[in-house]
């Protein structure tokens, strides 16, 4: 067969390989992993895909025809539609049955099952209690005009500086273009200095410099205050204008680590639960396999993680629009689900006063490799998350405190939904890709799942695991998802993926920018 049908709900196939003229039935050419009607789809009525509705039809659609964006119509969750007739009268359509989308509370708890055995790795016990994959030195800016001093004095530490300090991982410079004319409600200032805590106290971070300006909006002192940070051997901070311009900056900065490393070294990995891990759930240039492939693999990941009493983090919340319904389904409770429905309508909100629009995502890669709406996407994106039930909602790089599945909220931009999640705590990425991302994230280090086999065998050295297997070599999900999960356990006590192995992770501190710039 050269097409799957994932539900018999649905009222189209997915492209396996290409499709010419009478392939299946196809009275088009349909391309790889693009959607084919399965049956006569009526003007106005809706398209299934997961036996949920991705859009609607904006015109006639005949069986075999090739549907995409031509011929889809995004509607607005919630939004009663009208639409033109052959006479041009307007009325509303008849196939409106999930135009209303009704929320259901907790219907859908399915809870993992006790795990046949307890499984740990090798990590770096905190004195908070906290458990680190990684070993890093962090040198944290509070503003962009410091950007340069703190890249400096990261870049002194070379690998041969480093060697007497095996226990060490590397100085990282985590610069940002913003901290300063920060206008509008304060959203975004309180979303920065979040971020700021969060990396300063994120486990796998064993010593701290924080260099500012001086001037800036985004004050050291209001941050240290705000959060009760404790100046000390591990946590040292300065600014430009105090110490006496860049050089002597640079040069201080190098001395105050240079006092550090024989503290962060000096600490070794031990044995771990694995419900230490907190693993970031993430997806970037996707395409019609994953989720089909690569996303309910991690899915069934997460599964295993939250049996172990590990914490998922799905986050990307433009990315589950449409699909939030199935979350709310799986809600611990109502005050939970509720939450989540409310940063969905902020999000409508916040998009229609930037005269934005949430069907902007997909982006042209992802309409290139099949994704037709946002909601198609979504539902997939979703997958993800597994099948426990959602034990909390976050805003945007707060502090995750509940174990099992959960949710932040964040932009669908991969670096800056990554830079939330390590700031609310994961000291793990997983990131699935079906186009091709070249990402890695420091200071958690970040595996790779490829969608289909094809990218993989094209970008092998960027990509950890190949789960268009399922489709290409009969594999079940739930082997890849065991495979990807194994994988965590091995990161977790120092196993590098591959976008690690290269370098990547320097320039993805990507903070969300919120408000006006003033």
């Amino acid at each position: 067969m050269k097409t799957v049908r994932l539900s018999d709900a649905d009222n189209v196939v997915t492209a396996i390989a290409p499709l010419e003229i009478g392939d299946q039935g196809a009275t088009q050419i349909i391309p790889r992993g693009h959607k084919m009607a399965s049956e006569a789809i009526p003007r106005g009525t809706p398209i299934r895909k997961y036996a949920q509705v991705i859009g609607y039809a904006g015109e006639d659609i005949a069986p075999g025809a090739h549907v995409h964006t031509h011929n889809v119509e995004f509607r607005k969750v919630g939004e009663k539609f009208a639409f033109a007739t052959d006479n041009e009268s307007c009325h509303t359509a008849e196939f409106l049955e999930n135009a209303e989308l009704a929320y259901e509370f907790s219907t859908n708890l399915r809870p993992a099952p006790e795990p046949q055995t307890r499984d740990s790795f090798m990590g770096y016990r905190r004195p908070s209690g906290r458990v680190g994959t990684r070993n890093y030195i962090a040198v944290l800016t509070s503003v962009n005009c410091s950007a340069t001093a703190a890249r400096m004095i990261a870049q002194h530490f070379t690998d041969e500086k480093l060697a007497a300090y095996p226990n060490v991982d590397g100085v990282v410079a985590f610069v940002h273009g913003t901290g300063c004319a920060m206008g509008g409600d304060g959203t975004g200032f309180q979303a920065l200095q979040r971020v700021l805590w969060g990396y300063a106290r994120n486990p796998n971070v064993g010593g701290v410099l924080m260099a500012g300006l001086g001037c800036e909006m985004m004050q050291i002192d209001w941050l240290i205050e705000a959060y009760g940070l404790t100046p000390g051997p591990l946590f040292q901070t300065m600014n430009i204008q105090d110490v006496g311009g860049l050089r002597k900056c640079v040069e201080l900065g190098i001395a105050k680590i240079d006092k550090m490393l024989p503290v962060v070294n000096d600490i070794s990995r031990e044995e771990c639960p694995a419900s230490e891990l907190m693993v970031a759930l993430q997806c970037g240039g996707s395409d019609a396999w994953s989720g089909i492939t690569a996303n309910p693999a991690v899915g069934h990941a997460c599964d295993l993680l939250v049996a172990q009493g590990g914490t998922g983090v799905l986050a990307e919340t433009p990315e589950i629009y449409g699909a939030e319904h199935l979350l709310t389904a799986r809600a611990a409770t109502r005050e939970i689900g509720e939450k989540l429905i409310d940063l969905i309508k902020w999000w409508e909100d916040y998009t229609e006063r930037n005269r934005g629009s949430m069907d902007n995502n997909p982006s042209p890669g992802n309409k290139k490799g099949g994704l037709t709406t946002i909601l198609e996407k979504s539902l997939g994106a979703a997958a993800k998350g597994g099948t426990t039930p959602l034990m909390g909602v976050y805003n945007y790089a707060e502090p995750i405190t509940a174990k099992g599945f959960t949710f932040m909220d964040s932009p669908g931009y991969d670096p800056a939904s990554v830079t939330g999640q390590i700031a609310s705590g994961c000291n793990l990425v997983c990131f699935t890709t079906g186009r091709g991302s070249a990402f890695g994230a420091k200071p958690s280090p970040s595996m790779k799942v490829a969608t289909n086999t094809e990218m993989y065998n094209r970008l092998t050295e960027d990509m950890d695991v190949n789960a268009g297997r399922i489709l290409t070599d009969g594999a079940t999900i739930e082997e890849v998802g065991r495979e990807i999960y194994r994988m965590w356990l091995r990161m977790a006590s120092g196993e590098q993926s591959k976008s690690e192995a290269q370098g990547l992770g320097d320039f993805e501190f990507v903070p969300w920018q919120i408000g006006a710039v003033m």
